[in-house]
């Protein structure tokens, strides 16, 4: 018994020897259109011309000398243990705040969302005149700190580790938030039926399944704490080794020594790229 040929296919699909139809490049086997390549490679020159002019002009020869002044070094010192001190407060309140965004349905949740990212978007200085606002010797909590516990926060260091949390936390909290909706319920759903509370739940496993994204948005909060200016200068003050940080002492030494205040910019740029190249697998690899 033969089996009929299908009347439907041409001879040439059935015999193998029909034309292929050739892969199309990613690019669509066209050259990139003028009118985009030129505006791309002008924002390009844009975002890259004034780093390269930083490292033209640097005072290479100096640099070491310039590092190790007491002045900098001082300033250096404070803005490392201040952008620390402001990354821990962070994880401290932004890691539960990021859960309870996550996790947890209550009205109102979209426009509470909206306000703990507001920082990112906010000018700086009227972050700084905010938090005078609230928390200055005459502010609404400040006023409360002061005549209870003797606590005076603005123009000290506390007030710079503050100013820099205030700015720097959103950064972890959407992070965080990110990590945890991705990370869905499953895994606290099977250890509540294990019999773990919730708490127990978020500290054995949720924790550990989400400490890669809590890592990121700490790195990112860092190194957002580490450049802050506006709030700092606002609510802190520039006092030399008490809130004078690295942007502030730049800001200072562009008026009188300008050898200084590349130095200093080198290094917040050198931490800027570690930064992006600790994050390159989260952030900047293509999908």
């Amino acid at each position: 018994m033969t089996t009929p040929h299908r009347t439907g296919a041409p001879a040439a699909a059935r015999k193998g020897t029909g034309p292929r139809r050739r892969r199309t490049p990613a690019g669509g086997g066209r050259g990139v259109p003028l009118p985009l390549l030129l505006p791309a490679l002008l924002g390009l020159a844009f975002l890259l011309v004034p780093l390269l002019g930083l490292l033209v002009r640097a005072p290479w020869s100096s640099l070491p000398a310039q590092l190790t002044s007491p002045e900098v070094w001082q300033a250096l010192r404070l803005s490392l243990i201040c952008a620390t001190a402001a990354t821990a407060v962070s994880l401290v309140i932004g890691v539960p705040l990021a859960w309870l965004l996550a996790r947890v349905e209550f009205p109102g949740r979209g426009l509470v969302r909206a306000l703990v990212t507001l920082p990112l978007v906010l000018p700086p200085v009227v972050g700084g005149v905010a938090l005078l606002m609230a928390l200055g010797r005459n502010g609404i909590v400040g006023r409360w700190l002061d005549s209870w516990f003797g606590i005076t926060l603005p123009f000290t260091t506390a007030g710079v580790v503050l100013a820099e949390a205030f700015v720097a936390m959103p950064f972890l909290v959407i992070s965080v938030e990110g990590t945890l909706r991705a990370a869905g319920r499953r895994y606290e759903e099977a250890a509540a039926t294990l019999g773990a509370s919730r708490f127990t739940a978020f500290r054995r496993v949720t924790l550990p399944l989400i400490a890669p994204g809590i890592a990121a948005g700490a790195v990112l909060a860092w190194a957002r704490a580490l450049g802050e200016f506006g709030a700092t200068i606002t609510f802190a003050g520039n006092f030399p080794g008490r809130t004078q940080t690295m942007p502030l002492a730049v800001y200072l030494a562009l008026q009188s020594d300008p050898q200084a205040a590349i130095a200093l910019s080198l290094v917040l740029l050198a931490v800027s790229i570690a930064v992006l190249a600790g994050l390159r697998d989260r952030w900047m690899t293509a999908s």
